[in-house]
C-alpha cells in the first residue's frame, strides 16, 4: 500500500506557473502507474495527466503543451509543472497510484487561477 501527499497549490494570476508534488510513502512510486486528476467547483474529477511505471506520458487535450508531468525515483516523487495557467484551470489536483486492480488517492490540492 502506497500513501500519497499533494502539495505546491495555491494563488496564482493567468499566464503563471506552478509545480505540485505528489510525494508517496510506504511503496515505490515507480511501481505504480501515476496520475493527477482536477475536480473544479460542481465537476467530476478529470484526468490530467498521467505517467506509466515505465515512464510513458499521457495528457489531457487541454494540457496538453502547457503541462508536464514527471517522476524522481530518488525523492519518491511525482510532479506537475503547470505552465500558462488559465482561469478554467482552477481545481483541487489529487495525485493517484494504480497498480491492477488497486488504486490510491492524495487529499488533493487546491489550485486557483486568477483572471
Amino acid at each position: 500500500q502506497v500513501q500519497l501527499v499533494e502539495s505546491g497549490g495555491g494563488l496564482v494570476q493567468a499566464g503563471g506557473s506552478l509545480r505540485l508534488s505528489c510525494v508517496a510513502s510506504g511503496r515505490a512510486v515507480s511501481f505504480y502507474d501515476m496520475g493527477w486528476y482536477r475536480q473544479a467547483p460542481g465537476k467530476q474529477r478529470v484526468l490530467v495527466a498521467s505517467m506509466t511505471s515505465g515512464g510513458s506520458t499521457r495528457y489531457g487535450d487541454s494540457v496538453t503543451g502547457r503541462f508536464i508531468i514527471s517522476r524522481d525515483n530518488v525523492k519518491n516523487t511525482v510532479y506537475l509543472q503547470m505552465n500558462s495557467l488559465k482561469p478554467e484551470d482552477t481545481a483541487v489536483y489529487y495525485c493517484r497510484a494504480t497498480r491492477g486492480v488497486s488504486g490510491y488517492w492524495g487529499m488533493g490540492t487546491r489550485v486557483t487561477v486568477s483572471s
